[in-house]
């Protein structure tokens, strides 16, 4: 293996840490603030950040860094991907927050891996894509860990699951609209907007609805200071960084382990712990997260 490619490797691995310990911060700031309000000021945070990261980028490269600016609609495209990517973001984003105050980080992490079953889902029944029997046979074993991992319990799926399985759905649309925005827009611009629509929103739902007070903000500085700088400004920097390194399958499966790390973070930093059945499930549907992302070697040649 190349050392560039090593490289790009463990930078991917690093954003993993850093995303999979997200869960247990944010279960804190759940404990403290509304999610509206929490998810409203990590995402300001994150959208000055990756915001003075494009700025800084066309300061070095040139405006549109290589890419045409003359290009029909490029602008356009951008403002619009980043307005639409960020509403089906916010809406992964603000249900995520919502469960991770009625579930654990660990099981929050592996459900909202689950978006990387249901993409492909997408594709084959909206976008007439066929996955393949490799990505059937994923998500047939994704079911099953999903089954383990949530139906442990004598009252079955809890409140917090529901809220992260609708969390995933919201992911997964987000990644298929970036997918068909890639290419023709800036995807650092678009990740920009996205944290701004984000902000906005929530901004507005929390001070008409739930109407924080500034205190609570101050309790729950740490949460949103590792939540929207590290999480979300550090966290997204460095996986544009590392993918430059490496190929999008082993990236893929480098970033496939914030899962293991949201469990790693809820043990370290809130003494939770997964039961057995629910560790078994959780290592079923890492199989299938692991097997959804191996590269078709029929469609390579």
């Amino acid at each position: 293996m190349k050392s560039s490619k090593i490289k790009g490797n463990l930078i991917l691995l690093l954003t993993a840490l850093v995303w999979g310990m997200a869960f247990a911060f944010q279960s804190q700031g759940a404990a403290v603030l509304p999610p509206f309000s929490f998810t409203a000021s990590r995402m300001t945070l994150a959208a000055i950040e990756v915001a003075a990261f494009a700025i800084g980028l066309d300061i070095k490269h040139g405006i549109g860094r290589g890419r045409s600016m003359a290009k029909p609609g490029y602008i356009k495209t951008t403002i619009i991907g980043g307005i639409v990517c960020g509403l089906a973001m916010l809406g992964g984003t603000v249900f995520q927050q919502i469960g991770v105050g009625y579930t654990s980080a660990g099981k929050a992490g592996f459900i909202t891996a689950m978006y990387i079953l249901i993409v492909p889902l997408i594709a084959a029944f909206v976008l007439k894509k066929s996955p393949g029997l490799r990505v059937w046979l994923a998500v047939a074993i994704g079911v099953i860990g999903m089954y383990l991992l949530c139906m442990g319990s004598p009252e079955g799926l809890a409140k917090g699951d529901i809220y992260v399985i609708i969390c995933a759905v919201f992911f997964s649309v987000q990644i298929t609209l970036i997918d068909s925005f890639s290419g023709r827009a800036d995807p650092v611009k678009i990740a920009a907007m996205e944290f701004i629509v984000i902000s906005v929103v929530c901004w507005i739902v929390a001070l008409l609805i739930e109407k924080p007070a500034a205190a609570d903000f101050t309790k729950a500085v740490i949460p949103i200071l590792y939540c929207g700088c590290v999480s979300g400004g550090l966290g997204y920097t460095l996986q544009i960084v590392g993918q430059q390194y490496t190929d999008p399958t082993s990236g893929a499966l480098c970033m496939s382990f914030e899962s293991v790390f949201a469990v790693l973070g809820g043990a370290l930093i809130l003494g939770q712990h997964m039961t057995t059945r629910e560790l078994i499930g959780a290592a079923v549907m890492f199989v299938a997260i692991v097997l959804v992302q191996l590269p078709d070697r029929k469609r390579e040649k």
